[in-house]
């Protein structure tokens, strides 16, 4: 996961969170529905600023767990 769609996850989790506690947002079935329209306003302002969609980003070459493991080889030696 690149910077953009990190920092995308993370302002969309902060938002939905804010919004829950604003709200008073008890019910599961409705932090779901909040969840999702946070996320559906964080993807439209992406695509409003002509940003990249987090579906259209590069994928890493290696996978989380190929990086720790190559760290913890680097630790042992």
């Amino acid at each position: 996961m690149g910077s953009d769609e990190l920092i995308s996850n993370l302002f969309r989790i902060s938002q939905t969170e804010q919004k829950l506690k604003n709200e008073n947002i008890k019910l599961e079935s409705k932090a779901n529905e909040t969840h999702y329209e946070v996320g559906k306003e964080i993807r439209n302002t992406i695509k409003k600023l002509g940003g990249t969609m987090p579906e259209d980003l590069p994928t890493p070459n290696k996978s989380l767990k190929e990086l720790e493991k190559e760290k913890k080889k680097i630790q042992i030696k």
